[in-house]
């Protein structure tokens, strides 16, 4: 969402951090490219000023930062936490062609005894909107519709095997799968590089 073309103008990077950027920043033809992975958090953070629809400004939003370490690694500055905006993921699988995704930190829900999903964004007044808004003022206004799932409140940091997962956090990442309609195919679980499950 931080793309100068594709993301919340004027609240992005000068740059295009898509994966249309590969061709633009690199100079690598479009054809050359094979299979896209996007990588995303398992719930959603935002630096700095714009539009945040699923931002949680509670103990959630603090528990989030905190388990996450969702600080600025320069600045320290503290980053804008919520749950999973799965309106702006199916936006951004569209933009860029995801074949997959890697889905990271699940391993940060590992205390909360419920988990929710921003499944869809309505109006002031109910009225539901189909997509992603391109109108800033909307995107600003909209009020999320969310669908809660359970939590699994175990320590999960040390699980190698997809199979392994509590059954809570597979539902989390197979209900993920069926909204955006994309396969997950990697799962982090901590921030090593070893802390990786293939599914």
């Amino acid at each position: 969402m931080l793309d100068i073309d594709f993301g919340t103008y004027p609240f992005v990077t000068s740059s295009s951090p898509s994966a249309g950027g590969i061709c633009t920043g690199l100079g690598i033809a479009p054809r050359v490219l094979g299979d896209l992975v996007g990588v995303v958090k398992a719930y959603t953070t935002r630096v700095g000023s714009g539009p945040f629809p699923t931002e949680n400004l509670g103990k959630e939003g603090d528990l989030l930062r905190l388990q996450g370490q969702e600080f600025g690694t320069t600045t320290g500055r503290p980053r804008r936490c919520g749950w999973l905006d799965i309106v702006a993921l199916k936006y951004c699988c569209q933009i860029n062609g995801f074949s997959s995704l890697n889905l990271t930190k699940l391993d940060v829900l590992s205390d909360f005894p419920a988990i929710q999903l921003g499944v869809a964004y309505k109006t002031s007044d109910g009225t539901p909107i189909k997509s992603f808004p391109g109108d800033l003022r909307l995107l600003e206004q909209v009020k999320v519709e969310y669908e809660v799932l359970p939590g699994w409140n175990s320590d999960i940091s040390n699980v190698r095997s997809y199979s392994e997962l509590p059954k809570a956090a597979r539902q989390y990442v197979e209900r993920i799968e069926e909204l955006v309609g994309v396969p997950i195919h990697y799962i982090g679980v901590r921030p090593g590089r070893d802390a990786l499950i293939y599914k």
